[in-house]
């Protein structure tokens, strides 16, 4: 009889050494309603996520992209709470390879991404977060939609 394990989807012999190794990641996340002082502390929430992704994942995180990822934050819960009609989720990930930031809200419009263009008052704000991450996506979900902004770290 020949005996099986099922390891993340893939069946294998017993005895085999999986290839598919479980992916572990630092996961912090909160819900806002948007009241007054929710992007404040979407940014502390950010803060506290990426000192302990450097500290304990030893995640090489330069001040620059520090910033980057808090400018995001900023930028990805203005929209929500601009354009939502609910509450909205933030999602920090990371492990020493990467970081993302991801916010989730009630509203099924997806965001517009502009060309840069110095003239146009307002709009800019998909635009600097696409130029400061290294990938930018937006899809519905059966909330409304997902924003994810991906921060590649050196190795």
């Amino acid at each position: 009889m020949n005996e099986q394990i099922t390891v993340s989807g893939a069946t294998l012999p017993v005895g085999t050494e999986p290839s598919v190794q479980p992916t572990q990641c630092l996961n912090r996340a909160a819900q806002f309603t948007g009241e007054p002082g929710s992007i404040a502390s979407a940014r502390d929430l950010a803060v506290r996520f990426l000192q302990q992704l450097g500290a304990e994942w030893l995640a090489p995180l330069d001040e620059r992209t520090r910033q980057d990822v808090l400018l995001v934050v900023s930028e990805l819960v203005t929209n929500a709470e601009r354009h939502s009609h609910g509450p909205y989720v933030i999602e920090l990930e990371g492990t020493a390879r990467y970081a993302s930031v991801t916010v989730y809200d009630s509203s099924t419009t997806l965001p517009r991404f502009f060309p840069p263009d110095p003239a146009r008052l307002g709009g800019h704000g998909m635009e600097i977060v696409r130029a400061v991450s290294d990938a930018v996506t937006a899809e519905l979900v059966p909330v409304g939609k997902r924003v994810r902004a991906r921060f590649d770290l050196p190795r």
